[in-house]
């Protein structure tokens, strides 16, 4: 944790944190059955604790089916059986708060699995009865109800309307097994601040909101037309009466809420900023930004300014669960990131691709706010082709095969070189398939390597906490501020309050470094002259 910041006695601690996403199918198999699960996760908090991290976000961990990888809970008060159990989930909260480190776990507000007991009850029940008022049940289109209620398109591709044997259709912006709830129904709102208190009891620190901006639906589930303002289902203004009344329990629990909250309108983007709604919200501009100077200087400075007139702190990340692996990213033609635009057969530059992450990772920990790390990048995990016949993820199946889904960034952690499944897991193959040569990424390898990506992220997480050029100045918020440097053009170059610098060198040729009393950290080795090569990031104290 920030413990070390001279303003952590005043400033919450979720301002400036770093905090470490795990998708724990995918963390660490501790029953050795294949799959990732808690005890897995408890035998590696000490390499969380090394690496120095705040906090830990979980995905889903809850009961289900998983149709779209725990995104449909059967159970928010069960832990599915795969991970374990609640009472170790409730020992792992603690063990992790008595190391320094906080929880923060996975709510998915718009839908439920269709094991739900309620959406169970609700295809039992007939055609207009109060089960059914739960979700969106409608009748279909033409002349015998034969097609869906509208044209909408499901987040997976499709239609998000399936028809059920009575003849009506239910609503699901995901895949089939993922029912949509009727937020405008009491009893949605009960259930769902219920289980906020249920795990804030427990003693998770917070909770992050999946698909933040999309329970509020037009009660006529009107079609859609580009350019309807109110979206019939994204960011309409009843969300933000819920979620008022969600920070007022949080606010008992001394909680936090990040949102995802994907909105290309930075306005609509901030009033879920606002002091009475959520903490936080997660910074997608800067995900998705192609590697180029121009256009990160503009995405930091643009998520700066959306978070400024709420006094919110930005969040900063990489990659996470859904995106593809910034090492593979960054190795390609077009290094931004776009789901529409992900194909089979993509060629990618690793080494390249390596170099510029290294740089990202000390830019991103270098911006004022919290950082968000997913499980893997601090060793350098590229992107996993996964055989056409192993992919689980409905976004490929949906696609009707031409999408590659998202499976090849949940591949089970290479641990230790020299142990099956790289260490995962001690017999069973993992859940998804890990490449040849996946044991070279290996913590235990890296962990003796000074020049690996897991020193590197270590060394960096090291000093953002330590450091006292990341400190703010009194009246400061915890993140403190960024200011411009003068630099070359394809250079990025700026100072935090107290001094850090931080340079970025996306120029296609080495670039000097601003004046500075010492160099603390380098993504790369500096040329024999003393010049930043391309594709590397520094850190400086600055000249006082």
């Amino acid at each position: 944790m920030a413990a070390n910041r001279p303003t952590e006695a005043t400033a919450p601690w979720w301002r400036d944190a770093a905090i470490y996403q795990i998708y724990v199918r995918s963390f660490a198999d501790g029953d050795g059955d294949g799959t990732g699960d808690l005890a897995g996760v408890r035998a590696r908090l000490p390499y969380l604790v090394e690496l120095g991290v705040d906090a830990l976000w979980f995905t889903p961990w809850y009961l289900s089916p998983l149709a779209d990888g725990g995104y449909d809970v059967a159970d928010y008060r069960a832990i599915d059986p795969a991970f374990g159990n609640l009472a170790e989930a409730e020992k792992l909260i603690a063990e992790a708060r008595d190391l320094g480190i906080r929880t923060l776990i996975d709510i998915v507000p718009n839908h439920v699995s269709d094991r739900h007991s309620w959406f169970e009850a609700a295809l039992a029940a007939a055609p207009g009865s109060p089960e059914r008022d739960l979700f969106h049940f409608r009748e279909g289109r033409g002349d015998h109800g034969e097609l869906p209620p509208n044209n909408w398109v499901s987040e997976f591709g499709g239609t998000p309307w399936t028809r059920v044997d009575d003849g009506q259709w239910y609503l699901h912006l995901f895949a089939p097994g993922q029912p949509d709830l009727n937020w405008a129904h009491p009893a949605v709102r009960q259930e769902h601040e219920d289980v906020l208190r249920f795990w804030f009891e427990r003693g998770v620190a917070g909770v992050r909101i999946d698909s933040a901006a999309l329970l509020a639906k037009d009660p006529a589930l009107p079609d859609f037309a580009e350019g309807t303002d109110p979206h019939p289902y994204v960011d309409r203004d009843e969300l933000h009466d819920i979620y008022r009344s969600w920070r007022a329990i949080a606010d008992r629990y001394d909680g936090i809420f990040v949102g995802e909250v994907w909105l290309p309108d930075s306005e609509r983007f901030a009033r879920y900023l606002r002091p009475d709604e959520l903490h936080t919200a997660f910074n997608f501009n800067f995900l998705a930004c192609p590697w180029d100077a121009g256009l990160l200087r503009s995405a930091i400075d643009d998520t700066l300014a959306e978070h400024a007139p709420v006094g919110a702190p930005a969040t900063w990340v990489l990659c996470n669960h859904d995106v593809t692996r910034t090492v593979t990213r960054y190795g390609r033609e077009a290094t931004g990131f776009d789901f529409a635009a992900k194909v089979f057969g993509t060629p990618t530059d690793l080494e390249l691709g390596t170099r510029r992450a290294r740089a990202a990772a000390l830019l991103s920990l270098a911006l004022p706010g919290a950082v968000y790390l997913y499980q893997g990048e601090e060793l350098g995990l590229p992107e996993a082709d996964i055989p056409r016949d192993r992919i689980q993820d409905p976004m490929h199946l949906r696609s009707g095969g031409t999408d590659p889904g998202r499976d090849g960034c949940r591949v089970p952690l290479p641990w230790s070189a020299d142990e099956p499944g790289a260490g995962f897991g001690s017999s069973a193959e993992p859940w998804l398939p890990q490449p040849a040569g996946w044991s070279a990424y290996a913590a235990d390898g890296q962990s003796t390597d000074p020049g690996s990506m897991l020193t590197l992220y270590r060394e960096a997480l090291r000093l953002r906490r330590g450091e006292p050029g990341f400190a703010a100045a009194p009246g400061e918020t915890a993140e403190g501020r960024l200011d411009w440097l003068p630099s070359a053009p394809g250079v990025l170059a700026f100072r935090r309050t107290h001094g850090l610098i931080c340079v970025v060198n996306l120029s296609g040729s080495p670039a000097q470094l601003p004046g500075h009393d010492e160099i603390l950290l380098t993504s790369a080795p500096l040329e024999p002259s003393g010049l930043l090569p391309d594709d590397t990031a520094a850190w400086l104290r600055g000249t006082r």
